[in-house]
C-alpha cells in the first residue's frame, strides 16, 4: 500500500475516533420480541478494548429487546449544523453482540463508576433502581462513511479501515 494511502487511513482513523469522542450517548437499534426493528438512544462510556456500556432501565422497550435478542447496531453521525451536505453526513455504524454485565461482575461498579464521572449524579440514582440493567455492546463490525464515495469497513479488533468500492470522492 503506498505511503499516501497508508497516511490518509491513518488519518480518516483518526477521523473515526474524533466523531465517537465527540458524542455522549449513541444511537441504538434493536430488534422487538415480535422481530420488529425498533430504535432509541442511550448515553454511553466506551473502555479501553473499544466495547461501549450503556446503563438502562426495564421500562424501556431497548432494554427488553436486548434481554430477548443480544443483538444491536448502534450510529454515531455528524450533526446536521456541521455537516455540509445531509445525504453525505460523517457517520459510524457498529453492529453489536451484547451481553449484559451482572450486578456481581467486577467489571460492574467500575463501569457504573465511569457513568458517574461522565454524567454525574443522576447515575447515582439510577445505580440504587432494580430495574436499571448493564450492557456491554462489542463491536462485532462496522462501517465508517465519510462522505460520498468514501466508505470503509472497521477491521475489529485492531480498528483499522478499509475501502469499500472506490474511495475517492466525486470529481466536480
Amino acid at each position: 500500500m503506498p505511503d499516501s494511502e497508508t497516511e490518509n487511513l491513518a488519518h480518516l482513523a483518526v477521523g473515526l475516533r474524533d466523531l465517537i469522542a465527540s458524542k455522549k450517548t449513541l444511537l441504538l437499534s434493536t430488534v422487538s420480541v415480535d422481530k420488529h426493528p425498533e430504535i432509541s438512544y442511550a448515553p454511553f462510556v466506551r473502555d479501553e478494548k473499544g466495547i461501549f456500556y450503556i446503563f438502562i432501565s426495564e421500562l424501556a422497550r431497548h432494554t427488553v429487546n436486548l434481554m430477548h435478542h443480544p443483538q444491536a447496531a448502534i450510529l454515531f453521525i455528524r450533526p446536521e449544523s456541521e455537516s455540509e451536505n445531509l445525504f453525505a453526513r460523517e457517520r459510524a455504524v457498529f453492529r453489536c453482540r451484547v451481553e449484559e454485565v451482572e450486578r456481581s461482575d467486577k467489571h460492574y461498579h467500575r463501569r457504573l463508576d465511569a457513568m458517574a464521572e461522565q454524567f454525574g449524579e443522576v447515575v447515582g440514582v439510577l445505580r440504587g433502581l432494580p430495574d436499571f440493567h448493564l450492557f456491554a455492546l462489542h463491536p462485532e463490525s462496522g462501517q465508517y462513511t465519510v462522505g460520498f464515495g468514501e466508505a470503509y469497513t472497521i477491521d475489529f479488533p485492531a480498528g483499522h479501515l478499509s475501502p469499500i468500492g472506490p474511495a475517492q470522492k466525486p470529481k466536480k
